[in-house]
């Protein structure tokens, strides 16, 4: 059995080239449509702080130390110093539906790692605002009054209202 390849030769009058070029243009104008409707979907979400991996936060259960601690969730937002020791993990994540939009605040999350008079870690806490109240999503249970409750809701509330203070977001992981 013979095959044989048959070429086809364009009329080589105008009328035939325009509507070829038509027929270009047309398919590339389809093409273009498609990866335009995806271009304008254009909503992005942005993450800022620390993002909390919970592989890494079973690495640093009850009684690690502070270098365990330092070694699998990396360098802590920010410290504190009341009562016992603390390490905070600060995360934001906003979202914006086109690229010259502000962002807006979506979640937020504190990872707090508390340290008893050992040194070793005595608890650790996922705090974000639920109902508009912080709560622990650990625990699932909204921590009691005092100066550290006061802390984290104003990181929470303050973060919610335009931004974290400055200087909030080092480095971690």
């Amino acid at each position: 059995m013979e095959m044989s390849l048959q070429v086809i030769k364009i009329n080589s009058n105008p009328v035939g080239r325009l509507v070829l070029a038509a027929g270009l243009a047309g398919a590339a104008a389809v093409l273009s449509g498609c990866n335009a409707a995806h271009t304008l979907d254009a909503s992005e979400t942005l993450t800022q702080g620390y993002v909390i991996d919970e592989q890494a936060i079973e690495l640093v259960p009850v009684g690690s130390s502070r270098e365990q601690v330092t070694l699998a969730l990396g360098t802590p937002s920010t410290t504190a110093t009341f009562d016992n020791e603390a390490f905070y993990y600060i995360s934001q994540k906003r979202v914006r539906s086109a690229a010259f939009m502000r962002p807006r605040l979506v979640d937020q999350r504190i990872l707090a790692v508390y340290f008893g008079p050992d040194e070793r870690v005595s608890k650790i806490a996922n705090y974000g605002l639920k109902d508009g109240k912080v709560f622990d999503f650990i625990s699932s249970a909204t921590p009691t009054g005092g100066k550290e409750q006061t802390f984290i809701g104003q990181i929470l509330a303050g973060a919610s209202k335009g931004g974290p203070p400055s200087g909030m977001f080092g480095g971690g992981g």
